[in-house]
């Protein structure tokens, strides 16, 4: 299955995340995205399914096949409690790659101190079925392929 970018920006091992929770790959393997320094960006869908849970700050969807993909938009913006982001989907929906998920402001993220840091996880995948499409360090667009997940 491939997993598209959910936003375009610079791609970096999932172990730089200032988590543990993504960096010891708890929730699974994935890449992070450092997003472009905007002051709007949209994070869309980054496989076709179902939203199975959507945060102001995160967003899960579970394709047809029962694997599920993990957004995470910045690290701690859990902190802001919705403010400065805007969800266009809610739990339940079907969404094609590409639908917009969450606007926020990458800018506004790191003026408050918090990482603008991107995790995209397969949640709960075997490390040895996912593959990173792109190297730390490599630029992707939105909408292009970040993982390979067998």
């Amino acid at each position: 299955m491939l997993v598209a970018s959910p936003l375009g920006g610079t791609v970096r091992a999932i172990t730089e995340v200032p988590d543990p929770v993504f960096a010891e790959l708890m929730v699974g393997p994935g890449v992070a995205l450092v997003p472009r320094p905007v002051a709007s960006d949209t994070a869309c869908a980054p496989c076709p399914g179902v939203v199975a849970a959507v945060h102001p700050h995160a967003f899960v969807v579970e394709t047809a096949d029962g694997r599920a993909v993990l957004v995470h938009v910045g690290i701690d913006t859990v902190r802001l409690q919705g403010q400065g982001f805007t969800l266009h989907v809610r739990a339940g929906d079907t969404v094609v790659t590409g639908d917009r998920m969450i606007t926020w402001s990458p800018v506004d993220v790191a003026a408050a101190g918090l990482s603008t840091l991107c995790p995209v996880i397969a949640l709960q995948a075997d490390p040895g079925a996912v593959r990173a499409l792109l190297g730390p360090g490599a630029e992707v667009d939105q909408g292009g392929p970040l993982l390979d997940w067998a």
